[in-house]
């Protein structure tokens, strides 16, 4: 499954981390993979208001959470770069598909970077 809005299709996700070579490009391209997973499940459940978005970006941010221990193995860590160039794409998402008004904070409440 794959996301097929084409505002989301043509986002370069996460590129201020591919740009900054602090963050090794085979993780980074993991936490990529984790937003358009979370697109892809945002176009199939087509959650009906913010309770059920965060409910996914909960989620996905979980993912993130585990993704963390691959960037400290990696010689690097979801810090504050990192943790604004994830946000913001959270954000982005939920703007995408009609949610501009989601608090970027609640997005990514159970983040633990």
């Amino acid at each position: 499954m794959s996301p097929t809005d084409p505002q989301v299709l043509g986002r370069a996700f996460l590129k201020a981390m591919y740009d900054d070579g602090y963050y090794p490009d085979h993780v980074v391209d993991k936490g990529r993979a984790v937003l358009l997973r979370l697109c892809a499940r945002v176009e199939a459940e087509r959650p009906a208001d913010l309770a059920a978005l965060y409910t996914l970006t909960h989620a996905a941010t979980e993912e993130f959470n585990a993704l963390d221990e691959e960037f400290h193995e990696a010689g690097s860590e979801i810090e504050t770069v990192a943790r604004e160039a994830i946000a913001e794409e959270f954000w982005f998402v939920a703007s995408a598909y009609g949610f501009p008004e989601a608090d970027i904070e609640e997005l990514i409440a159970p983040r633990e970077w």
